[in-house]
């Protein structure tokens, strides 16, 4: 029989399962809501349901990579303690690993089938929502390659091989030694992850940001009650120095503070032994940008227990 899409989101509304999870169900309960909706309950997508209005800010990030190319991952989960737990490591590792074999964007990752179980992505999610008992969520994905080179790889605290706290990609294009530029790569991308980067290059930066920033120079340099002609000069210096600061290729390179990133990969194309472009880089930071919940953690405590304030 043909579901219809407006069974499918109809059971999706009352359930939070997932699409896929809610057009199964109702196939195999010929289209029956009530039916379908215990079907999701015995497979413990109902119950993964309930957990996922809490929030996930926690978790680990994954990097997976091979030869020309690697993919960095962001699975979150509601605490610390789950993502110490080796299922949940192992579900990120493979999550990346799959990553790798698909075109990289989330939504081709959460469609991808998952090693060994014959399920989707997005389904094992799910089932281990319903084993670990935390809300978790596969939150992005990114994927960079390179004709020929390298796409080296860091990961900052980690907890386990290729599994931590941030990770970064760097993509490298060169003919030159991979052995070299590997390791080259990975310390450009330890560098990213110590000064964070807002872009690779002055064009790449946000036209926002750059119009805000000399608007905040503007102002400060009129106080000084000085012509207009010089205003405008004393804000060129001032975003030369914001661009130091926050562009990739601009700023002094950690492993070398006399060289700038740029000049550093300029120096060491003698030793790679062919010319090296920096091509792009990517950054996660477990949880940037997830607002997370206030919590009273002594009040949740006596609250558990069951004692009144």
């Amino acid at each position: 029989m043909t579901i219809s899409a407006a069974s499918v989101k109809e059971l999706r509304d009352k359930t939070g399962a997932g699409m896929m999870d809610c057009k199964a169900a109702l196939t195999e309960t010929g289209g029956n809501m009530e039916a379908a909706i215990d079907w999701l309950r015995a497979k413990g997508l109902s119950k993964a349901a309930k957990k996922a209005g809490r929030v996930a800010a926690e978790g680990l990030i994954g990097v997976a990579s091979k030869g020309t190319e690697a993919v960095v991952v962001e699975v979150n989960s509601e605490t610390d303690f789950v993502a110490r737990n080796t299922q949940f490591q192992d579900l990120v590792k493979n999550v990346a690993a799959v990553a790798l074999a698909t075109s990289g964007s989330t939504d081709a990752v959460k469609a991808a089938a998952f090693p060994g179980t014959g399920r989707t992505v997005e389904r094992e999610i799910q089932e281990a929502v319903a084993t670990i008992g935390e809300n978790i969520t596969l939150r992005r994905t990114d994927k960079l390659s390179v004709p020929d080179g390298v796409v080296a790889s860091y990961v900052h605290n980690q907890v386990a091989p290729n599994l931590g706290k941030i990770g970064v990609l760097v993509a490298l294009k060169s003919t030159g030694d991979k052995a070299k530029l590997n390791a080259l790569g990975r310390q450009v991308a330890m560098h990213v992850a110590a000064t964070s980067p807002l872009s690779l290059n002055v064009a790449d930066l946000d036209k926002e940001v750059v119009a805000r920033e000399r608007g905040v120079y503007a102002e400060q340099a009129r106080e000084s009650g000085k012509p207009e002609a010089i205003i405008e000069k004393m804000v060129d210096g001032r975003m030369r120095k914001f661009y130091e600061e926050t562009v990739l290729v601009a700023q002094k390179f950690t492993m070398n503070t006399d060289l700038t990133v740029e000049a550093a990969i300029r120096a060491a194309e003698a030793d790679v032994g062919a010319p090296i472009e920096l091509t792009a880089f990517r950054m996660f930071k477990l949880g940037d940008g997830i607002e997370k919940a206030e919590t009273d953690f002594a009040a949740e405590v006596a609250a558990a227990a069951g004692a009144k304030h």
